[in-house]
């Protein structure tokens, strides 16, 4: 029997306690995420409005207290409903698309009516790129050619794909640039006359008779002749179609 001064022992062990729960780190790394994608597609809508919304705005970030005395209930300058929204129905990149997409079905279309039609069907190639409607003349051999052979006089066909073509630009708000190609052959046996010359001659040939068929000369934005260093078949530089003519209508 225990005897009652006998002290009494109480043994007290040590237990490993539970990780608790990391706290909220998880929730600052994703609202950083989200205010980041927002800050994307806020880029991306300011991209795509028209320079009298964006320019309003750029003075704003430049010097804020120049907007004071408006009120906050209203749009931007020049900004419609639609633009504000977001512009779901028809965003302006993907309406200026439309357009020309119209466009370019009117042109296949009018081309179809033209007498020598079966002859330029396949010389003539139309495509929608990232600067705007592509649309380009290719030669096919010298029986075949939109330009007399070593010169910047355009032919009939030529003439006629040109009339239907400005019919069409010159309706629209819509810059263009002509560009004028070549193959690699060389002009001749001197070095007077290059490609890069007879590419510059053809396109400015292009743009007179765009011109005198009632285009704006303030629609043209650029005139570019690159020779042949930008051929359509880098495989095959002799090729009479890296000879050509092109028209994008931006």
């Amino acid at each position: 029997m225990m005897s009652k001064s006998q002290p009494i022992i109480i043994i007290k062990k040590n237990r490993h306690q539970k990780h608790g729960h990391h706290g909220g780190a998880w929730k600052v790394a994703y609202a950083d995420f989200v205010t980041a994608m927002m800050a994307f597609f806020l880029v991306m809508w300011l991209i795509n409005t028209s320079p009298q919304v964006r320019s309003p705005m750029a003075s704003y970030f430049r010097d804020p207290g120049i907007f004071d005395h408006t009120s906050g209930g209203g749009a931007a300058p020049g900004a419609s409903m639609g633009a504000m929204a977001g512009n779901a129905d028809t965003p302006p990149v993907a309406g200026a698309r439309a357009a020309l997409e119209e466009t370019a079905e009117t042109i296949r279309r009018q081309l179809e009516s033209l007498p020598d039609f079966p002859e330029i069907k396949a010389r003539v190639e139309m495509e929608m790129t990232a600067e705007g409607l592509r649309i380009e003349m290719l030669d096919d051999d010298t029986q075949q050619a939109f330009f007399d052979v070593g010169s910047a006089n355009p032919r009939p066909q030529m003439i006629d794909i040109l009339k239907v073509i400005t019919e069409n630009v010159k309706k629209l708000p819509n810059t263009i640039a002509i560009e004028g190609h070549t193959d690699s052959r060389p002009y001749g046996p001197t070095l007077n006359y290059s490609n890069w010359q007879l590419s510059s001659d053809r396109a400015n040939a292009a743009r007179q008779a765009m011109e005198s068929e009632g285009m704006p000369p303030t629609q043209l934005e650029a005139l570019h002749a690159y020779g042949s260093a930008r051929l359509r078949h880098a495989d095959k530089p002799l090729d009479p179609r890296n000879r050509r003519i092109a028209i994008v209508i931006r």
